[in-house]
């Protein structure tokens, strides 16, 4: 919803897509008592088809929660598809810096804690309503270098496998070397969960879609570059 719509008087449409049903009901009631923001429906993470939902119910902000295994440019891209509309606003239990670049980088629209106040919330519901984006200080520094840092590597980039991370790059180097996420997890330290979402933005950024065709997609690549790679 634009700046012009809020002024007049109609309120923003909100949907809550929280793992906590509790917390999405509690919210739905104490955002029912401001005048310019209507929650018009929730529903969990882990339900099937959220996308259909928000089909459904065409709200103008929808609030995601992308803590733990849940992968934000996933998230984003179902709801984007499903309502094009709609602006997305990270609400969630995750203090991960990387985490908030990740949503920016996939195109939501703000970053709320679940350990914000209500006036918080409601605030980066209004900027989302009206065009606006919104990412606390805490959060925004580091999203403000990484989107910086694409940038510039997007204006000197030289091959396919300058679009990766240097974590996506490690996460590529164990896939050539045939390991299993669980090995791969234990070499670089983080989960196993994070290990398939390195792996997917692997696939999206490389456009591909095996193990197989991204090994090949990057031995060809560093091939020219004359950069050694496992066989």
């Amino acid at each position: 919803m634009r700046l012009s719509t809020v002024r007049s008087g109609i309120p923003v449409r909100v949907m809550l897509v929280d793992d906590q049903q509790m917390l999405s009901e509690a919210l739905a009631a104490t955002l029912s008592t401001t005048s310019d923001i209507v929650v018009v429906g929730h529903c969990m993470t882990r339900d099937p088809r959220p996308d259909v939902l928000a089909t459904l119910l065409r709200p103008d902000v929808i609030t995601v929660e992308v803590a733990q295994a849940h992968d934000a440019a996933t998230l984003l891209t179902l709801f984007r598809t499903a309502w094009p509309p709609a602006r997305v606003v990270v609400l969630t239990a995750s203090r991960d810096p990387e985490q908030a670049l990740d949503a920016a980088r996939a195109g939501a629209d703000g970053w709320v804690s679940k350990e914000s106040s209500i006036d918080a919330l409601t605030h980066a519901l209004r900027c989302a309503g009206q065009g606006q984006a919104y990412f606390p200080p805490e959060q925004l520094g580091r999203v403000l270098q990484g989107l910086r840092a694409d940038v510039g590597r997007a204006q000197h980039r030289e091959g396919p496998l300058d679009v990766l991370t240097g974590r996506e790059r490690d996460v590529l180097m164990c896939l050539a070397q045939g390991h299993r996420p669980a090995e791969i997890a234990d070499e670089l330290g983080m989960s196993v969960n994070t290990v398939r979402t390195h792996t997917n933005k692997i696939f999206a950024k490389l456009s591909v879609h095996s193990r197989l065709e991204a090994v090949t997609v990057a031995r060809e690549a560093l091939r020219r570059t004359r950069v050694g790679f496992p066989p």
